[in-house]
Order: C-alpha cells, then sequence, then structure tokens
C-alpha cells in the first residue's frame, strides 16, 4: 500500500503528550522534543492530548500547531483523565513506534532514541523506570508499595509501573481500551496479549513548573483497577473459572457444616436449626450457588459476543 494511499507510512514515531494545566512547560517541551527527533533524523509528529486545561494551555498549543504542521492538538470539553488523554491520543497517532511522555519536563526528550533503539531490537513495549525520582518521600515509598503489589499479582517483572515515559509499537497496543486508571497497567495489559515487554532506566528532573496532579486519593483507585486488569486478562473469556472457583469453594464449606450438623442430629443432640453454624452453612451454600451461576451466566453472555471479539491475536500467517 503506497504512502499517498495510507498517510501512515510517512511517519515514523508518534510521540502522545497528555497534558493539563501545563503552560509553562508546552514551548520548552516542543522545542526539545523536534530537536531530538530530527538529530535522529526519524520522521515524526507530536500530538498533544489536553485534557480540560483551566490555563491558557490551549492558546499555546493552537500557536504551536499553527508554526509546525507535524505537530496534532485534541483538547476535551473538560478534564475526564490520563487514561482516557492517552485512549484519544494513541487512537489519533499514525506513526509504527509510539511514545509517551508527560508535559511537566521531568521526562528527558534526549532518551528518545534509546527507546526507538530498543523497539528496534525487538522488543514490543519498552516501560521507562526512573529509579532515582525526584518526588517526596511519602510518594515514592507509596510508589514502592505499588509496584511491588503489582509485580506479585500480575506476573509482570517491571520496577516501575506508574512511568508515564513509555515506548510501544503500534499493533502491541492496537485495540487497548483505557478508562479510568488503566493506563498504569497498560505494560500488563500488553505482555498478556502475548507481546515482549521491557524497562530501561530513565532520568528523572524535579518539577520545575505547576504542581503534580495526583495525589494519595488514586492509591485505592489503582488497586481497584489492578482487579479490573487481571480479571479482563485473566478471566474474561473463561468467567466461570474465577466464579466457580469460589462458588465450589464456599459451598463445599456450607455442604460440609451440614453433613457435620446432620450427623449430631443423628447423634442426639437436638435441635439444630437454632445454631449459628446452621444459618452460616445454609447461607454459604446459597452464596456458592448464586457465584456459580453468575458464572455460567458469563459464560453464556461470553458465547453470544466471543465473535464480534476474537480472544486472540495472530503474529503472522503463512501461505
Amino acid at each position: 500500500m503506497s504512502e499517498q494511499k495510507t498517510g501512515l507510512s510517512a511517519v515514523e514515531v508518534s510521540v502522545v503528550i497528555p497534558l493539563k494545566d501545563e503552560r509553562e512547560s508546552l514551548l520548552e517541551l516542543h522545542r526539545e522534543l523536534s530537536s531530538e527527533l530530527e538529530r535522529l533524523g526519524r520522521k515524526f509528529e507530536l500530538v498533544f492530548v489536553n485534557d480540560g486545561s483551566e490555563d491558557d494551555s490551549s492558546a499555546i498549543l493552537s500557536g504551536i500547531q499553527s508554526r509546525d504542521p507535524r505537530v496534532k492538538v485534541i483538547e476535551f470539553t473538560r478534564n475526564f483523565g490520563k487514561a482516557s488523554a492517552l485512549s484519544a491520543g494513541l487512537e489519533a497517532a499514525s506513526g509504527e513506534y509510539i511514545i509517551t511522555i508527560d508535559a511537566d519536563l521531568q521526562d528527558d526528550p534526549r532518551e528518545l532514541g534509546r527507546f526507538i533503539e530498543r523497539l528496534d531490537q525487538g522488543l514490543d513495549f519498552v516501560s521507562g523506570w526512573k529509579v532515582r525520582r525526584r518526588d517526596p518521600l511519602g510518594k515514592r515509598l507509596l510508589s514502592r508499595i505499588f509496584n511491588a503489589s503489582v509485580r506479585a499479582i500480575s506476573g509482570v517483572k517491571l520496577h516501575d509501573f506508574n512511568c508515564g515515559y513509555k515506548a510501544m509499537k503500534r499493533e502491541a497496543v492496537s485495540g487497548v481500551a483505557l478508562y479510568g486508571e488503566l493506563h498504569r497497567y497498560l505494560a500488563v495489559m500488553v505482555a498478556f496479549r502475548g507481546f515482549k515487554v521491557g524497562e530501561m532506566e530513565v532520568e528523572h528532573h524535579p518539577r520545575r513548573f505547576g504542581k503534580s496532579k495526583y495525589g494519595i486519593s488514586r492509591i485505592p483507585r489503582g488497586f481497584f483497577d489492578l482487579l479490573t486488569v487481571l480479571f479482563i486478562t485473566q478471566y474474561a473469556y473463561r468467567p466461570l473459572h474465577l466464579f466457580g472457583g469460589f462458588g465450589s469453594a464456599l459451598g463445599f464449606l456450607g455442604f460440609a457444616g451440614l453433613c457435620y450438623l446432620t450427623t449430631l442430629w443423628f447423634l442426639g443432640q437436638r435441635p439444630i436449626g437454632t445454631r449459628p453454624l446452621f444459618i452460616g452453612s445454609v447461607m454459604l451454600l446459597l452464596l456458592g450457588a448464586q457465584l456459580l451461576s453468575l458464572g455460567l451466566i458469563g459464560e453464556l453472555l461470553l458465547k453470544l459476543n466471543v465473535r464480534q471479539d476474537r480472544p486472540y491475536i495472530i503474529k503472522r500467517r503463512l501461505p
């Protein structure tokens, strides 16, 4: 397919920059990104996604775009969150390599070449690792706990899932839906799809302008979203394995309790209907049956929709 037909092959690298209220850093970020990619000799585009900024970021981006046709600007009507901003940016990106970077100048554009080199070497997804974070101590400690938890639960051996500096091949993230706080688990979703995931150390500079948009309140939301990721990656196509497993375990405990009480009844230790164990065993049986039913309903819904949503990705075909 020709370059004129697709309009995609002209761009090798797309840099997606989600932002909110970053007016002070936009001109310098554009200059540094453009300079580095020009030095690398890569045909590129910069995709700025304005996630409901309340300062004059919009006007600054309009000025940048009017001077540089390699710049795309997407503006939301309000703040929808970083996951939505990244999703819109990934959808608009036309390069075969896509790099995401925050707009606060804490990530160094001079590392773009190293990311591209890792993709050239065969990795499909490269996550940045901020070894020496320039953040407050409390934020660093929470991040370490969070990253250790994600590693243990997901099995993906990365050190820094929170880093916004990432590089990926287009096919690795094609069709991945991002919402809520799921952008932090992009590496987990890509790894589950069978692509090669790696990481590299990146420099992390102190914030020069503005203030961080993320506080401690996002930590509990992040763990709930981790459960969402685990479900949609591990059990999306086998819901009965999850609900049926829990349901069977609870049902067995309830059945065992009733068997024990039945034995007592035959031995003359009556009544058994007033014992707490009786009520608890009946509740466990009912809960187990409900979970099994939920799993079966999930399987039925899956069978109805699996034709539209294939549970596999084809790497290549041979004649």
